[in-house]
């Protein structure tokens, strides 16, 4: 279909836990919206924060799930903290782990050595995502980041949407050595481009497509890198965060999930829909009648434009589709 939001790309960058699959459990729809990428002819890119695999257990991972998948179309946000380290550091300079094998992998690749425990020689330390994180690896690089070394975070990601509901993320550990040292990681993943932006260069790509379900990392990053995003409400962030949503952190096309890929881009993007009325004043009232999803998407345009994100219902209609988006 010509007129599918799809189609007006050569490359989609697909973001995983949140957008593509809850830990164990595909989104469902997921397998066919990759699939109809591959067909419409654009290249298809996953990116994720998630430091805890190597991009091969990601390929693993993403197949045993139905989705097509190489590891050259993988980009995660250990490769992104491996590639800051080796641009900062000397070859061979020591690298404190926080995190995962696949995380040592990646630094190792970028020819210098890890360690698990600090001394004189750790110039850096590099923390990513692991579920075996604990008290004894955050005291580790706690000493060696008051020591002066340098310090990248994968990605700062408060909570990891999985098949059980909103774990701890890498942020909620990084944010307990912020409080023990006094110090702000240097953030390689996303809200930062950089992801992004090798993922559309692996691709050859001039008109990339971001999706993904997290306003402050997966649509920051987007913004960040100047493309379009098509957020998703299959994850973290919900209908009042987009209502609510800074300058930095906003869409412009917006879906229940990744299979809108396929339908006509003009229905998706952010803006007054048919069948809705709002009328800005000291809240937005909404009247008419028609789809949640699009009276959604005229709410983040009307709050947008006036700064006005208190809404309230003009008939019963409006307040049925304002209580199932939660903004009731």
């Amino acid at each position: 279909m010509s007129d599918a939001l799809v189609a007006a790309y050569d490359a989609v960058l697909f973001d995983l836990d949140g957008t593509v699959y809850h830990g164990s459990q595909v989104i469902p729809g997921a397998p066919e919206a990759v699939a109809a990428v591959r067909e419409h002819g654009a290249a298809v890119r996953y990116v994720t924060n998630n430091a805890s695999k190597a991009p091969v257990d990601v390929v693993a991972h993403l197949r045993g799930l139905g989705l097509t998948a190489e590891a050259g179309e993988v980009h995660t946000s250990a490769q992104a903290a491996a590639s800051v380290l080796g641009e900062r550091l000397s070859a061979d300079a020591q690298v404190l782990i926080v995190g995962t094998d696949s995380l040592a992998a990646e630094v190792i690749a970028q020819g210098l050595t890890t360690t698990r425990k600090t001394g004189p020689g750790v110039a850096a330390v590099v923390q990513g995502h692991s579920p075996d994180t604990a008290w004894a690896d955050l005291a580790e690089a706690c000493l060696a980041i008051r020591a002066g070394a340098l310090w990248v975070a994968c990605n700062v990601d408060a909570t990891l949407p999985t098949e059980r509901g909103l774990l701890p993320g890498n942020g909620s550990m990084v944010n307990a050595l912020r409080s023990a040292t006094d110090t702000e990681p240097v953030v390689a993943g996303k809200p930062q481009p950089l992801l992004f932006q090798t993922a559309a260069r692996s691709a050859e790509s001039s008109r990339p497509l971001v999706v993904g379900d997290r306003l402050d990392t997966d649509i920051a990053g987007a913004v960040a890198a100047g493309v379009d995003v098509l957020a998703v409400l299959s994850g973290v962030s919900t209908a009042k965060d987009l209502v609510h949503a800074i300058p930095a952190e906003r869409p412009t096309h917006l879906a229940a999930d990744l299979t809108a890929l396929t339908q006509r881009a003009d229905e998706l993007k952010i803006g007054p829909r048919p069948g809705w009325e709002i009328t800005p004043g000291a809240a937005l009232t909404v009247r008419g009648d028609g789809a949640a999803l699009d009276l959604l998407r005229a709410l983040c345009h009307a709050a947008w434009e006036t700064g006005v994100t208190e809404v309230r219902a003009d008939g019963d209609a409006a307040g049925a589709a304002l209580t199932g988006l939660g903004l009731a």
